[in-house]
């Protein structure tokens, strides 16, 4: 009986580096994924980089509270995932609408390329809220929600110490 203890798979609800890279890994190696590392989101960081923050702080919490760490960190990765510049004073309403708009454009980038589940989807269609309107249906998608604001009040923080 002592041997069977020993065989039964323990979920250990400790973050881990490597199990984030191995749940993000498709992601993170996908080359239109990787494009957001030449596309600036907050001042001097990478879309790439804002979307790994949110998504690493995500797997933290979500794997702390026993929730749907995977989904919540693979919909994380992808809510920014449009390619365009918000900034660029030469096509006026995408500044305008753009807090609108992208996650629409995100939703619709990554469903061209994964296969995303509801979770997924509702975090990256709904990870603007209030703005959206319409409520997140998950748990993981209101974390995604705060852990987004969080990262970016950071990054720009961090950028106003400079």
């Amino acid at each position: 009986m002592e041997n069977i203890k020993h065989d039964l798979i323990v979920v250990d609800s400790e973050p881990s580096i490597l199990e984030f890279k191995e749940i993000i890994k498709d992601i993170a190696k996908n080359p239109n994924v990787l494009a957001l590392k030449e596309r600036v989101q907050h001042k001097n960081r990478s879309r790439y980089y804002h979307c790994l923050c949110v998504a690493y702080n995500t797997y933290c919490i979500c794997k702390k509270l026993k929730l749907d760490y995977i989904s919540a960190t693979r919909g994380a990765m992808l809510h920014d995932f449009y390619y365009y510049d918000w900034r660029d004073k030469n096509v006026e309403d995408q500044k305008k609408f753009h807090a609108f708009r992208h996650p629409r454009i995100a939703l619709n980038n990554a469903t061209d390329i994964f296969d995303l589940n509801n979770i997924e989807k509702d975090i990256i269609l709904k990870h603007m809220w209030p703005l959206t309107l319409r409520f997140p249906a998950y748990r993981e998608s209101y974390i995604v929600t705060l852990v987004d604001k969080y990262c970016a009040t950071r990054e720009l923080f961090k950028n106003f110490k400079k």
